[in-house]
């Protein structure tokens, strides 16, 4: 009996692809996407034409501090915002790696084992996240958070900083 322990490189291509694929359908700006194993290591990076120089950093940081928090980056940012003391522990903690914004999905498996994460930046927080939500459901798996903020789609660069 084969057990996944962490996700493989062709799963993570395929939510690469469908993360830049919704990307697209929704007009959003150009997305970095960065997809990790179980351990932290880069399975896939892609930046679309137009991405900025930074966005793999912040796209990185969204998935490595899912994975170093065991939440989400939504969620990351939620229990955060109340507690700046510990949030600035965890950045400095982690080198100044932590992003803790919307964009961090962590990937589970069918018995809700962590498996990898997807870090998305290049939109609003709440779209990226919307587009690794949607990708690493497509490809078969669970997701935490297990649905996009309810109002990504209202979500605007011009409203609020990313």
């Amino acid at each position: 009996m084969n057990l996944i322990t962490t996700l493989g490189l062709a799963d993570a291509s395929r939510i690469t692809d469908d993360a830049l694929a919704a990307g697209r359908k929704e007009a959003m700006a150009p997305l970095t996407v960065v997809v990790l194993d179980a351990g932290g290591r880069i399975l896939v990076v892609k930046s679309e034409d137009g991405s900025g120089i930074m966005r793999f950093d912040i796209a990185f940081g969204k998935a490595w501090g899912s994975l170093g928090m065991g939440i989400s980056s939504r969620l990351i940012r939620d229990r955060l915002s109340a507690r700046p003391v510990f949030q600035n522990a965890l950045a400095a903690a982690s080198d100044g790696r932590l992003i803790p914004v919307p964009g961090g999905v962590l990937v589970k498996d069918g018995n809700g084992s962590v498996i990898g994460a997807v870090g998305i930046s290049g939109d609003t927080s709440e779209r990226d996240e919307y587009c690794a939500i949607l990708a690493i459901r497509a490809a078969g798996f669970d997701c935490e958070p297990a649905a996009p903020d309810p109002d990504w789609r209202t979500s605007s660069l011009s409203d609020k900083p990313e």
